[in-house]
């Protein structure tokens, strides 16, 4: 008769420690599971603002790019005001103000550089096909000595740029028109027109990336069939003019010239290389102006980077011609 008492106050002794750990163990799992959430909630506000940062040191940078394109412009601005108040003959070279290279500018916690490049110092890609749709063979004949220059195979490439650029779908030897590229993965197909930019040149057989980059220093697609000997390189003057690679001697005097006392008129590089007969000898596509610019604007912000390209033509000492605005 005296256990059963005993059982009943030992039971009753037990039940509130089993309520008590449960209600630790509850206790514990909230707070766990609170600590997770604030630790999540933290971590989501801390990207949130990291991405703000960004966004806004990013927005930065391209206003920096866009103001250092500004600076350009109005140095190609300039530079026409000056020809324009000179009785001298108008002349571009790359001793003009916008050639200069100038040193990045520090402004508002970042910078900002500006480069100009003239693109009468390239070959014009789009000539290697008139309107019509026939080959310009002295301007094929152009290009594969610059290819070869560079040493770059041009039996594949001249070929594949001339089904590119033609207007038809006859395959030329050695070429590829659509059937070809459809193939491709992603598929796509030949322009069969003139190349609106330089980045065409991706696409067509034959040009890697190594080879675009390579050729896209040489090539433009700006309507300027003039090649300025004031600052073209050495590589397309010896392209347009084979008499320079045939004479290196020649070539050296005309750069070595160009930097003390920029050409005028092509007289002036005849009489330098010894020609007797005047200007006649050398390709009538020679000049001493560029009209076609490409400005580079680049902006830095908080580690952030932007870059801004426009193509201008320039019209006179007002406003200038926006032919092509990229950003990057």
């Amino acid at each position: 008769m005296s256990i059963a008492p005993t059982k009943h106050r030992a039971a009753s002794r037990t039940a509130p420690r089993r309520q008590r750990g449960v209600a630790l163990l509850a206790t514990m799992m909230a707070v766990a599971l609170l600590t997770i959430l604030i630790m999540d909630f933290t971590t989501s506000t801390s990207l949130a603002y990291r991405s703000a940062a960004n966004q806004a040191n990013q927005l930065r940078a391209y206003y920096l790019a866009r103001s250092a394109v500004n600076v350009g412009i109005a140095l190609i601005a300039q530079d026409a005001r000056q020809a324009a108040l000179s009785n001298a003959p108008r002349v571009d070279s790359l001793l003009s103000i916008w050639a200069l290279p100038l040193p990045s500018m520090p402004i508002g916690g970042g910078w900002a550089r500006v480069s100009v490049v003239d693109e009468a110092r390239k070959l014009n890609i789009n000539q290697l096909v008139a309107p019509n749709g026939q080959v310009n063979q002295a301007f094929a004949e152009t290009l594969t000595r610059l290819l070869t220059i560079l040493g770059i195979d041009p039996s594949i490439i001249v070929p594949s740029l001339i089904d590119w650029l033609d207007p038809d779908s006859v395959l030329t030897p050695n070429g590829a028109e659509s059937d070809y590229y459809l193939q491709l993965i992603p598929p796509y197909e030949a322009r069969n027109g003139p190349m609106p930019t330089i980045g065409d040149l991706r696409m067509v057989r034959g040009i890697n990336e190594a080879i675009f980059h390579q050729l896209r220093k040489f090539i433009t697609t700006t309507p300027s069939v003039q090649i300025n000997i004031n600052t073209a390189p050495p590589e397309v003057l010896m392209a347009v003019a084979p008499q320079l690679q045939e004479s290196p001697s020649s070539l050296q005097a005309i750069l070595e010239e160009r930097v003390n006392q920029p050409f005028t008129n092509l007289t002036e590089v005849s009489q330098l290389i010894g020609q007797t007969n005047g200007a006649s000898t050398l390709p009538a596509n020679l000049s001493t102006t560029s009209d076609y610019f490409t400005v580079e604007g680049a902006g830095s912000f908080a580690g952030t980077r932007s870059f801004v390209y426009a193509v201008i033509r320039r019209t006179g000492p007002g406003p200038q011609l926006l032919l092509s605005w990229n950003e990057d």
